[in-house]
């Protein structure tokens, strides 16, 4: 392999977060460099964040030496994959591993991206303040460099096991429903902020059951203003007597009012409506960027579709997967459907994996994500909006204010899963089983303010260990469900024709 090394740093779209990740882009960049030169390659840089796929296609096309891309914040996966998709020169996604940096997070997303559209890569990460004094990170490093590739234990993948007659009984029911009618899925437009690898498309959509319908989210400009001011103010009311707690007005949120909220609901309400309209049974929602500066942000109303009360309801969940991952959605419906087959609330959430940290003994990731994670997460009671708490999001990514639909997740043991596409252009179905884990105040408090205390939060056990999910996860999303419905899970997405892989230290 070529002792010359390219680094490259793929950014985000928006200029403002790129500005606050460059110190540790330059930091990492140092220690990354210093890791090589150790090793005797001569690293050299791209110059500049990558923030379109036309500057990955002209930067990083025509380089041939191996390349190294650097994640220490949240990236497009475009900004990556454009440029090295169809070649063959080895790619190594390098990350830090830090909740307040998402970088590890970008590099799940693009690592999977990078599979779904068959371009081989190598992942490798580190908390070490020195990265040189990283022995595993070092040596990985160093395999790296001599051969191309970096190899990972896989003791902790494996297929399904044999499923329970009960377990079988209530796939095979799920299963005859969607064979009755299949899923109809309304897309609020597909991929957001480079997701691409939570795109399937009617290709893979169809044998599975799935049909997708999609329209441009730019309807609900005009939609919410449709929306009579009469069923906002019952919206209204009913989330504030379902126990919603508004956080209107504080410290970095002073234009985050009631006002504010209502917008909120009223963008719910033209969901809802088109959701009616087009007799759609989940909903795909594109979230950013195009509607950024034009509608106030959809989490609110994500987290109301996502939870059984909810103004205008039935009493079941819309599942509803922000930034319009099917990857996300898939599982999730087919989650909801299983659970109310067994007679359980149909509540499925929606989280990223955004860091992770020992506690008492076991590693435990914090799962968080801005919108799609409903009501029962946090109370366990499906007639109440209690434990929801609304806060601005952040107005450096949010300029139109709009509030989060957060809360602490309670404890309990859950089912995850999670749909991908292999690089043979086939359908994966990733399953494990885990534990919602009960923090000490004082630690949630912590990671939870280390990462963003506006979104809802689940520290959680995910029955495999950190090297696995980072070695080997195909996402950056996961699907959460409380109880125990692995088998059946495993048993219908069989059925439907995934290939089920097992994440399990069992």
């Amino acid at each position: 392999m070529s002792r010359k090394v390219a680094i490259f740093w793929p950014g985000d779209y928006r200029a403002k977060p790129n500005e606050w990740a460059l110190p540790q882009s330059r930091e990492t960049t140092e220690q990354l460099m210093a890791a090589l030169r150790k090793l005797g390659r001569t690293p050299y840089q791209v110059e500049g964040y990558l923030t379109r796929p036309d500057q990955a296609i002209t930067k990083l096309g025509p380089i041939d030496d191996p390349m190294i891309g650097v994640f220490v914040h949240w990236t497009y996966a475009p900004h990556t994959v454009d440029g090295v998709v169809g070649k063959e020169n080895p790619l190594l996604l390098a990350s830090n591993f830090s909740g307040t940096w998402p970088g590890l997070v970008a590099l799940l997303n693009t690592g999977a991206s990078l599979e779904s559209v068959g371009r081989q890569a190598s992942r490798v990460w580190t908390d070490a303040p020195d990265w040189t004094a990283d022995a595993t990170f070092m040596d990985r490093l160093d395999e790296w460099c001599s051969t191309g590739r970096i190899g990972y234990d896989t003791s902790e993948l494996r297929g399904a096991a044999a499923v329970s007659a009960d377990g079988l009984a209530v796939a095979g029911r799920v299963l005859d429903e969607i064979r009755r009618k299949r899923v109809l899925a309304l897309m609020l437009g597909d991929t957001s902020m480079g997701m691409i690898n939570g795109y399937f498309g009617p290709r893979l959509l169809y044998p599975i059951g799935f049909t997708e319908h999609k329209v441009d989210q730019a309807w609900l400009v005009d939609r919410v203003r449709s929306v009579p001011d009469a069923r906002v103010d019952d919206a209204f009311r009913y989330v504030q007597s379902k126990g919603v707690i508004f956080h209107w007005g504080e410290a970095d949120a002073e234009d985050f009012t009631a006002d504010s909220t209502r917008e909120q609901l009223r963008g719910y309400l033209a969901v809802l409506d088109l959701v009616d309209e087009f007799g759609a049974d989940c909903v795909g929602w594109q979230y950013q960027l195009g509607l950024l500066k034009l509608l106030p942000p959809s989490d609110f109303a994500e987290g109301l579709l996502n939870s059984h009360a909810r103004p205008e309801g039935n009493g079941h969940v819309v599942i509803t997967s922000t930034e319009a991952d099917q990857g996300n959605l898939v599982p999730m419906e087919l989650m909801k459907r299983l659970l109310e087959a067994k007679g359980l609330p149909g509540a499925v959430m929606f989280h990223d994996v955004r860091w992770g940290a020992e506690h008492d003994g076991r590693f435990l990731w914090v799962l968080l994500n801005s919108g799609s994670c409903g009501a029962y997460a946090f109370n366990h009671d499906v007639d109440t909006l209690q434990g929801v708490h609304s806060f601005r999001q952040p107005s450096g990514y949010f300029p139109v204010p709009g509030g989060t639909f957060a809360g602490v997740s309670r404890p309990g043991p859950i089912t995850w899963a999670r749909a991908w596409i292999d690089r043979g252009g086939g359908l994966v179905m990733d399953l494990g089983r885990g534990e919602s884990v009960e923090l000490p105040e004082k630690v949630r408090e912590a990671w939870w303010r280390g990462t963003t205390r506006q979104w809802p939060f689940m520290a959680a056990d995910l029955g495999c260990s950190k090297e696995t999910i980072m070695a080997h996860y195909m996402s950056n999303h996961v699907a959460v469900a409380y109880g125990d419905i692995f088998g059946e899970m495993a048993a219908l997405s069989q059925s439907l024709g995934f290939k089920v892989r097992v994440l399990s230290r069992d």
